[in-house]
């Protein structure tokens, strides 16, 4: 008589996949964990009958009891064992196809044909170390976009990331097999660092298994990358090195324009309140000592930047203006004066002003001051994600990721609407209606303030408070509020943290007349946007004159709500394998290189220059991502 148990996994196996997993997740301790694991995330396909005694089949004849479709009906029937070549020509047919781990079609993989793989020439691999570099704009983050469950996950694993179009070249140049080239697992490809989505990285590794008898393998592998990916250098490696596995620590870099440590203008609200905070707690002198000599910054910039606009102005008018930007907000007062005009439905005038954006100064505040608002951050948070969206917009396939310097439309109906030139004018006379006086007056001053807030230069003290803060990292420390879903009594929430610098204290970069700091953080691993929000947090901490042990405060239990910076200015430096360079030694004649970037050091250089901080001054330039965030 067949077990309750055998005849239970007949009928499972011939359940389709949804609802093989509901029934998995009722009753998971009927299977064992590797037959669950692959009746789950299987294709559809019965897998081949292992005998077993813990799955209820006689393990001495390796018969498997079989019934019908429906329950208590039906003749029971035995099937036979299946041979080792059925078992072994099933697993290559779930496993060894790479679509079926990456999606429906995935634009990454090659698919040859049998008799292209059969007459291609074997050619032995060897275990390297791939030494790259590349700009992350337009790409979906470092690794292959892997879907186990397409259509439930809504991806086919198109999506243009870093390892796709690295694989596609080691494919075009001879360094994978064609025989490999329909799944990357088959080259035991193992990635350093994992980057997000737009993260740029001069320096990371991978560790795989490639054909590199050929002396130019580096060059033809780039001439079929865009110039936004380069390989540096393949270096032979243990056969049991993994770039994962042996990475020591990581350096990162993080670029930020010094006009982010400005306090916020003494009209705003956010500065409002910090006077109003700093006198109840009776450190107002602590205040003003650790804002320094920024606190004069505003009025000699208001001189030279907004007095100019103020004297061309009618004196209400201008009083008028300002008391839109500071205090009521420009869409309540435009609104007001199109009613009074009779004209209706109008979109707000801008929404980036220098202390008028309420949900950023709100935001920025709960971060240092208020509990009660974190809802406010919370939106910040959101409209960061929204913009980056829209800056690492990924193009066509066809051409390639390349940076978009046209305009950006927000509002899709206006984009559609705006196709012509004709359909433009006609777009401007009938339904956008001229600028009233007020109107342009706001326009003129906002832009004012926005040039005073990026001519702003970091003094020597003010750089030695950045600093300070900045070492308050180091150590290790629970850094869960600084990542997201992690409690603080998960060890992993544990982070050693070794240094956080300003690399360039004495010369610091002017780009567009606009100044900005390098910053380098060098910690053994790093969570989901841990190091922008360590950024932001810092910059919050010195622009708001609060004092540094809010940086201690974020380490205890206790939530907090922190925005991250724009990940526009993260780009992964470099890993370190120090560990692993120190035990490398000559191995039956072989020698095996360090893992170091040190003889490629001017390619990077130009490279950073070229393809990373172009980039990012550029895209600030045109995205404003760091006003958004820093606004008041």
């Amino acid at each position: 008589m067949p077990t309750r148990l055998a005849i239970w996994r007949v009928r499972f196996l011939n359940l389709p996949q949804p609802k093989r997993i509901s029934a998995l997740l009722k009753l998971p301790w009927l299977l064992p964990s590797k037959l669950r694991r692959d009746l789950s995330l299987g294709n559809g396909q019965d897998l081949p009958t292992t005998p077993t005694r813990r799955s209820g089949i006689n393990g001495l004849t390796g018969v498997v009891v079989e019934a019908s479709k429906e329950e208590g009906e039906g003749d029971h029937h035995q099937s036979k064992v299946p041979t080792k070549e059925e078992i072994s020509s099933d697993r290559r047919r779930q496993t060894g196809d790479g679509r079926k781990q990456y999606g429906d079609n995935p634009n990454f993989l090659v698919n040859f044909s049998k008799e292209e793989i059969e007459n291609e020439s074997r050619r032995p691999k060897k275990k390297v170390v791939v030494m790259i570099g590349y700009s992350g704009s337009g790409y979906k983050g470092m690794q292959l976009s892997v879907s186990l469950q397409p259509a439930y996950e809504g991806s086919n694993g198109n999506e243009k990331t870093i390892e796709s179009d690295l694989f596609k070249a080691f494919v075009a140049a001879g360094a994978v097999s064609k025989a490999n080239a329909d799944d990357p697992k088959k080259s035991a490809l193992v990635r350093c660092a994992r980057t997000d989505k737009g993260v740029h990285a001069a320096g990371n590794v991978i560790s795989m298994k490639l054909i590199v008898e050929d002396k130019d393998i580096v060059q033809k592998i780039n001439s079929h990358l865009s110039p936004q990916i380069r390989v540096w250098g393949i270096e032979q490696a243990t056969g049991s090195f993994s770039a994962y596995q042996a990475c020591d620590s990581r350096i990162y870099e993080y670029l930020i324009p010094t006009h982010c440590f400005v306090p916020p203008h003494p009209r705003s609200f956010l500065a409002k309140k910090l006077v109003e905070l700093a006198e109840e707690a009776g450190d107002t002198e602590g205040y003003r000592i650790r804002q320094g000599d920024a606190l004069s910054y505003w009025e000699e910039a208001e001189e030279k930047f907004v007095k100019p606009v103020l004297d061309t102005l009618d004196p209400e008018l201008a009083r008028q203006a300002l008391q839109a930007i500071f205090e009521t907000g420009t869409s309540h007062v435009v609104k007001e004066q199109r009613e009074k005009q009779g004209l209706q439905g109008i979109e707000e005038v801008g929404n980036t002003v220098n202390g008028a954006n309420d949900s950023s100064t709100a935001g920025q505040q709960s971060v240092e001051l208020a509990q009660d608002e974190q809802n406010a951050i919370e939106q910040v948070d959101l409209a960061i994600e929204r913009a980056e969206m829209e800056v690492d917009a990924a193009p066509s396939a066809d051409q390639g990721p390349t940076l978009d310097t046209s305009p950006r439309v927000e509002d899709t109906s206006d984009a559609s609407a705006i196709k012509t030139p004709d359909a433009a004018a006609n777009m401007s006379t009938t339904t956008t209606p001229p600028p009233n006086p007020l109107e342009a007056a706001i326009r003129d001053l906002k832009s004012a303030y926005v040039r005073a807030k990026l001519s702003y230069r970091l003094s020597a003290p003010r750089l030695a408070r950045v600093q300070s803060t900045l070492s308050r990292y180091v150590g290790t420390h629970r850094f869960h509020n600084y990542t997201i879903h992690k409690s603080p009594f998960e060890s992993s929430a544990k982070r050693h943290i070794k240094s956080f610098v300003v690399s360039n204290p004495t010369s610091p970069i002017i780009i567009n007349g606009v100044e900005w700091l390098s910053l380098k953080v060098h910690g053994q691993s790093f969570m989901m946007h841990q190091i922008r929000k360590m950024v932001s947090m810092a910059a919050l901490v010195v622009r708001c004159g609060t004092h540094e042990g809010r940086i201690q405060d974020s380490f205890l239990p206790q939530r907090i709500s922190i925005p991250r910076a724009p990940g526009l200015g993260l780009l992964l430096e470099r890993p370190i394998f120090q560990g692993y360079n120190d035990k490398i030694r000559l191995k039956g004649g072989i020698e095996r290189g360090k893992v170091v970037f040190d003889a490629f050091e001017k390619e990077i250089e130009e490279f950073k220059q070229r393809e990373i901080y172009e980039r990012i001054w550029r895209e600030e330039e045109k995205e404003h991502l760091f006003l958004g965030l820093f606004g008041a």
